[in-house]
């Protein structure tokens, strides 16, 4: 395994042949980092799942290069799937909709539908196009972390997670820099009459209905098996404790207005929801670096992003 810090057209090249071969590749998004395989080949998926820790029930979301592949992988999709496709693609959002032949079991966790997405960030656009030159249609790419733990935003920490799992005669990472949001895609169902958003992200409901013209649910109990849906997840080894009194030694998160409290160490001091987002996992891991026993944050409020910040923090603390 060795980390691709320049990625040239030839390395994009060589990174695409990879994943052809069945190679893991560690790779940027806007959102975080993934970790890639080739979304057809079964071996090379079931490698992803035994490096992160993944159980075998859990679903992975399949990147595409454009919407021109939503029909290689999807059947039924709804207008309104396509509207979403058309507005937020590339983007932090994933579509849930029925599957087809090519999109079997080891991808969906068993079940009838499939996720997909289109990232929005250029070095893996670009691996992507490589990728459909050479034959592929998709490739499968959870989060670059052990099943649970806090997802990378940059590929130091890809390095860190699952850098000892990976095959070093075989296996790349991708520096891309700092992802830009920062947490998960947008979660949204496209299978019911409705859109439903089952993982709130940068793509709101507020910015989902007036693109579909359509009434929007949510819920944080859904029926299909989706990435990040388990009550607890993306937790640092640190306990994380919400809107208490920090103590000396704590941790401590917060919008910038808010005072550090006494004998606390100060993990992030945003001025905006998208600087908290995009500051929040690796302010979980600067705390583990220093070996923080605990971390209190003070959620902001609101909808929106703050709603999806929130979601993060919530399944952390447990």
């Amino acid at each position: 395994m060795f980390a691709i810090t320049n990625p040239t057209p030839s390395a994009i090249f060589s990174a695409a042949n990879a994943l052809i071969g069945g190679a893991l590749v560690g790779i940027p998004t806007e959102t975080v980092y993934g970790l890639a395989a080739d979304a057809e080949n079964e071996a090379a998926v079931a490698r992803i799942y035994s490096v992160k820790g993944r159980p075998q029930d859990h679903p992975v979301i399949v990147h595409i290069g454009s919407a021109d592949y939503l029909t290689k992988w999807a059947i039924n999709i709804p207008d309104y799937a396509l509207k979403l496709a058309k507005e937020y693609w590339p983007g932090p959002m994933t579509l849930i909709l029925e599957r087809s032949e090519i999109a079997k079991d080891f991808i969906t966790g068993g079940q009838e539908t499939v996720g997909l997405r289109v990232p929005a960030h250029v070095t893996t656009l670009a691996l992507l196009e490589e990728f459909h030159k050479l034959g592929g249609n998709g490739i499968a790419a959870p989060s670059a972390n052990r099943f649970g733990a806090v997802s990378p935003t940059n590929a130091e920490a890809v390095q860190s997670e699952v850098g000892e799992f990976l095959d070093v005669s075989q296996d790349l990472i991708i520096d891309g820099g700092q992802s830009l949001v920062g947490v998960e895609s947008t979660i949204i169902d496209c299978t019911g009459e409705f859109p439903t958003i089952l993982r709130p992200g940068a793509i709101t409901e507020e910015m989902i209905m007036p693109t579909t013209i359509q009434k929007v649910k949510v819920t944080n109990q859904p029926k299909i098996r989706v990435s990040g849906s388990l009550d607890q997840h993306y937790s640092p080894r640190a306990k994380i404790f919400l809107s208490e009194i920090a103590y000396v030694g704590d941790g401590f998160i917060a919008l910038d207005v808010l005072d550090t409290p006494e004998g606390a160490v100060r993990l992030a001091s945003p001025n905006t929801l998208e600087e908290f987002a995009r500051t929040l996992y690796a302010a979980f891991r600067e705390a583990d670096k220093r070996g923080i026993e605990r971390i209190v944050v003070i959620p902001p409020q609101g909808d929106g992003l703050a709603l999806a910040i929130r979601d993060r923090l919530t399944r952390a603390a447990r």
